[in-house]
């Protein structure tokens, strides 16, 4: 069974390889996101090194002026999908979006180039001083207080997640106008972000654009700015996976250490210690989200010991049945199969696993088995219902794939 749910992965893959790049999965997403594109990365690395080096080169080919790298690079036109690079305006080298978002890459980067230093050393050098650039723009446009924000809520990969409710109300999305939206007309609307929370998404998108996506002109007056944990935690780790990468091609890393020491401050800054939990805080109003989300459990991936957090996960566990939800099952908004809300990702699993694990924590090795499981009954889904399993959103999914295929599977690690 496991052998044929490699080869179902590695076929998943191969299905939404589009040659340079690989799409989440055919119809719902179909050009090269960000962090999706990553993951893809070290899936295939399983079993084509070479082609998980073209995927980040592939993405980096993106990369703005500034270092910005844009969370979808519109490779080649298609008329259905909503937002398209028409609306974004964007001023990279390939039609993309103006925004970001988590900054995975250098981790997955660090994993692939594992698996063959050899062979890595030659593709990564050319990649290492865009990784920096881009760590670099976050360091420098997307701190407060040393925490990394976010602009917008399709930045952190979690788009309709509670955090950022209260900071959405606050926005009146006048004029957006008339558009049709792509996801609603491939899955049931029911697991997806509302109406009024596509026409803020669409408000924000329409602000970037006008402002020609000017960093500090955006930062002006803007109307969305929170701390994240999602964010801080995932740049936190890769700024350490960056500084191995660095040592191994030779370089100064000083930089990138005096920059980690100010993320480890920053992620404090993120401790709500009325919810004992970390959380994301408004930036402009100072507000705490009170929330919940798998991204508070990204602590140790980040590197942080985070010993409060144990009881925490235990809780938010008991209350469903496979993997980490996206909003604990404890509160009145949690919704169990719509999109950021409630439902489990095994992409989110994996990287809190992976944090539990090089914390020597037991509950990484559960998550893992409980990941293997959840795959193994229900597939290769976008995410999951965390209380009976049930698939939700796209289907013969990339990420799912690759995270079965470089950690949940018995074989991890051992696929040619």
């Amino acid at each position: 069974m496991m052998k044929l749910l490699d080869q179902t992965a590695r076929d998943i893959l191969r299905l939404n390889d589009r040659g340079g790049y690989t799409v989440p999965t055919e119809g719902l997403y179909p050009y090269q996101w960000n962090w999706d594109s990553a993951f893809a990365a070290m899936g295939f690395a399983q079993f084509n090194v070479d082609r998980a080096w073209v995927e980040f080169e592939t993405l980096f080919s993106g990369q703005w002026d500034n270092g910005m790298v844009p969370h979808i690079l519109f490779h080649q036109v298609d008329e259905g999908y909503f937002p398209g690079p028409e609306m974004w305006k964007s001023v990279g080298p390939i039609p993309s979006s103006g925004i970001t978002q988590p900054p995975v890459a250098a981790t997955m980067v660090r994993l692939v180039f594992e698996r063959n230093p050899n062979v890595g050393l030659a593709r990564l050098a050319p990649l290492y001083d865009k990784i920096v650039a881009w760590h670099d723009w976050f360091m420098a446009w997307r701190l407060d207080q040393g925490a990394v924000c976010t602009t917008h809520p399709w930045e952190t990969g979690r788009d309709n997640a509670p955090d950022w409710d209260g900071a959405m109300a606050a926005i009146d999305p006048v004029g957006v106008g008339e558009y049709r939206r792509r996801d609603t007309s491939h899955v049931d609307s029911e697991m997806r972000p509302t109406r009024e929370d596509y026409d803020r998404y669409v408000w924000l998108v329409q602000r970037g654009a006008r402002l020609n996506w000017d960093d500090a002109a955006m930062l002006q007056d803007t109307p969305f700015r929170m701390a994240d944990p999602s964010m801080t935690f995932t740049l936190m780790r890769a700024q350490r996976d960056l500084a191995e990468l660095g040592r191994s091609l030779g370089r100064d890393v000083s930089t990138i250490e005096g920059q980690i020491a100010k993320l480890e401050s920053g992620a404090q800054t993120l401790w709500n210690e009325t919810l004992g939990c970390y959380d994301s805080r408004d930036t402009r109003t100072g507000e705490w989200a009170n929330s919940i989300s798998n991204a508070s459990f990204l602590c140790w991936y980040g590197g942080l010991p985070a010993p409060q957090m144990r009881a925490v996960l235990t809780h938010v566990l008991e209350g469903v049945t496979y993997g980490v939800p996206s909003f604990t099952p404890h509160d009145p908004k949690f919704e169990a199969k719509r999109y950021w809300r409630g439902p489990v990702w095994a992409v989110m699993n994996m990287l809190i696993g992976m944090g539990l694990d090089e914390m020597d924590l037991p509950e990484g090795q559960v998550l893992r088995e409980g990941t293997a499981d959840l795959i193994t009954k229900h597939g290769f889904s976008e995410y999951f219902d965390p209380l009976d399993g049930s698939p939700a959103g796209g289907g013969t999914f990339t990420w799912t794939a690759a995270v079965w295929l470089g950690w949940a599977s018995p074989d991890a690690g051992q696929n040619s």
